[in-house]
């Protein structure tokens, strides 16, 4: 949906004052969220929103020293470089096609996709929608900047890991992803702990690979209504980093499309081995529209189920609509 009430705009001039992060580490999710909202026909919540999560809103950090072409590899993954790397996207934008600056950094971030938790990539796929679907604004390249910066400073390639035998769908293989040993410890912790996934995530050409990762953000997003209460905020990522992929394809030259693939599929199953629970609960279909359905998360207001119900609305089918319900039931409603 575009938006020709200037909510958008209006929101992201809002936030690129502020930074990607807050207490060291934890995510700035409102960019993500207020476009999701408008996406979703909800742009008259949007301030309302902003002003009852400012205060999860700090500064954007002090630069440093610029990010150039000759230093850009020791800057990669270095989180307190982060303003740094905004400004680089931030005047790179401005200077070149956004879809030029994506097909070239896209390869160079795309191992690190955990990182972050997959906020920085989950970020991309947000901004790239808007770009593609609702045109361009100084605001809008500005936001895909931010999000590339976050994305470079937070880089953090996953562990190499043991391949399992083939699984013959993405919900067969999701549910043969081994749960790591620990589930103590945040994210970072249960990263470090990645032993083995199934071999699932490849394809041999670009079409194949749409159509599997299609199928990788319709499984997980099915799959968090009955796994959800493993950890409800943190499962939803399962859904949404490899759906923020699937959004960003069609701004990426084809030949990217399969590499980008196996780091969605990378990021999924490692979001599922590090949060899900040891057995599956039951769920129930509704009678709620999906419209409906977003309403209720908007009212509801956290950023986490807002972002993964934007994602199940895409999916579209019943059990993901039983999933998006289930995430307005787990997670702690904001409003």
């Amino acid at each position: 949906m575009d938006d020709t009430t200037g909510t958008l705009d209006e929101a992201l001039e809002r936030l690129h004052a502020t930074g990607p992060e807050r207490n060291g580490w934890l995510s700035n999710h409102a960019p993500m969220a207020v476009e999701a909202l408008v996406r979703r026909g909800q742009a008259p919540t949007v301030h309302r929103w902003l002003d009852r999560y400012r205060h999860k809103l700090e500064d954007m950090p002090s630069p440093g020293s610029p990010v150039t072409g000759n230093n850009w590899r020791e800057a990669l993954g270095d989180p307190s470089r982060i303003a740094d790397w905004t400004r680089h996207f931030e005047r790179t934008v401005e200077e070149r096609p956004w879809r030029e600056v994506l097909a070239e950094w896209w390869p160079r971030l795309l191992p690190g996709i955990a990182g972050g938790a997959t906020h920085p990539v989950i970020r991309t796929g947000h901004a790239v929608r808007t770009l593609l679907t609702s045109g361009e604004s100084a605001p809008r390249r500005a936001e895909l900047a931010h999000a590339l910066g976050y994305w470079a400073a937070r880089h953090q390639p996953l562990r190499a890991v043991d391949p399992l035998p083939p699984a013959p769908s993405a919900a067969a293989a999701l549910d043969a992803v081994p749960a790591v040993r620990s589930q103590d410890g945040g994210i970072r912790a249960r990263l470090a702990q990645l032993t083995a996934f199934p071999r699932w995530g490849v394809a041999p050409d670009p079409d194949t690979a749409r159509t599997r990762l299609t199928e990788l953000v319709a499984a997980a997003t099915r799959r968090y209504a009955t796994h959800g209460h493993g950890e409800p905020t943190m499962l939803v990522h399962a859904a949404t980093a490899p759906n923020a992929v699937l959004r960003t394809l069609p701004a990426l030259p084809r030949e990217l499309w399969a590499p980008s693939l196996a780091a969605a599929w990378a990021a999924s199953a490692a979001v599922t081995a590090a949060y899900t629970p040891p057995e599956p609960l039951p769920y129930t279909v509704g009678a709620h529209t999906p419209e409906e359905i977003f309403e209720r998360a908007a009212a509801h207001g956290d950023d986490h189920t807002i972002k993964f119900c934007d994602t199940a609305l895409d999916v579209g089918d019943p059990m993901a609509m039983a999933a998006a319900v289930r995430s307005i039931e787990l997670n702690e409603p904001v409003f």
